[in-house]
């Protein structure tokens, strides 16, 4: 099935897993990945996950312990360890917050918002020349998309090209460029008095942190947000992340 992970992906997966050889036996964690993948592509509830996955409280209790552990995180920063640093784009994705997403009090606290289109939230992504997520973090829907690019940018390495829209044109993401031995290649603002290095032909390249958003979206579970927990929601983007990951090295193999 669709959902499920091929031989090289597992092979690949099951080394950063928790292992657990004392106490009881636990469910079999192939199985229970591909009940975790079958709500992340179609969106549905745990309910209604298929009885052939096994107890659906297994696959979300699972998720969701090793969401807490971190496990999904560290697989995605161990794949986004090969990324090619000569060339990173930045970019932001906005995902509408479902009804039953948005039943938690404070939820300003869970990367929730009100704008234009209502309760939303913010994917914020860096990928590099191949369109693969090298770091990634939500913010509220109404926060401005350089609300994140100091964090995100952290890890610029020396001698990369920086590629972001219109709305990165800020002199201290320039200046952060600079400091990390980078070349930010954003267009300038309408405003600028001041000349900006820009070149039209390289930035045609950033179409790439486009179709990221485009191909991680294609899992409902990340198109539109069902949970309340901002580290759940953003769990399923890692997870989502990580198939990218384990298909293109497929390819390239």
């Amino acid at each position: 099935m669709r959902y499920e992970l091929a031989d090289h992906e597992w092979i690949a997966i099951q080394p950063m897993l928790p292992n657990k050889p004392r106490g009881v036996p636990r469910v079999n964690d192939r199985g229970v990945l591909h009940g975790i993948f079958w709500v992340l592509r179609s969106g549905a509830p745990w309910r209604d996950l298929p009885d052939h996955f096994g107890p659906y409280t297994t696959c979300c209790n699972r998720f969701v312990r090793w969401q807490r552990a971190g496990v999904w995180g560290r697989i995605i920063d161990a794949l986004a360890a090969a990324h090619d640093a000569a060339v990173q784009m930045i970019d932001t994705s906005i995902a509408r917050v479902h009804q039953h997403g948005a039943c938690i009090t404070r939820n300003q606290r869970q990367s929730i918002g009100r704008s234009r289109g209502g309760l939303t939230s913010k994917i914020h992504a860096v990928v590099d020349s191949n369109g693969l997520p090298v770091r990634l973090a939500l913010s509220s829907g109404e926060a401005h998309d350089v609300r994140l690019a100091g964090k995100l940018l952290s890890r610029l390495k020396s001698g990369s090209m920086l590629l972001a829209d219109r709305g990165y044109d800020a002199d201290w993401i320039r200046e952060l460029a600079m400091k990390k031995g980078a070349w930010a290649n954003i267009p300038p603002k309408k405003h600028r008095s001041d000349p900006i290095c820009f070149s039209p032909y390289v930035y045609r390249a950033r179409n790439h942190v486009e179709r990221f958003f485009n191909r991680i979206k294609q899992c409902r579970r990340v198109a539109t947000r069902y949970d309340r927990l901002e580290a759940n929601y953003l769990a399923f983007v890692q997870l989502a992340s990580i198939r990218l990951w384990r298909r293109l090295n497929e390819s390239t193999s």
